[in-house]
């Protein structure tokens, strides 16, 4: 089961995925908000690799907190 990691440094330039160990490049943004803490308009975002998008996904959709999974586009 993935966890999350720490952030990742500011100097890196590729976005990295955010589960606990992986450090695949990010294809991902998983769009969420748990409405408990944050206000309507606030969105948190985790990015995500190809492997765990759909675990990160479930884990945010099961506690009522996703909102959406967007494919990240190269600049």
């Amino acid at each position: 089961m993935p966890r999350m990691s720490e952030p990742t440094a500011v100097h890196e330039t590729e976005p990295r995925c955010s589960a606990k160990g992986c450090t695949a490049p990010a294809s991902y943004a998983v769009r969420w908000n748990n409405p408990k803490i944050h206000r309507p308009e606030r969105e948190k975002t985790w990015l995500a690799c190809p492997e765990h998008r759909e675990w990160l996904a479930k884990f945010l959709d099961m506690r009522g907190f996703l909102r959406r999974v967007e494919e990240l586009h190269e600049p």
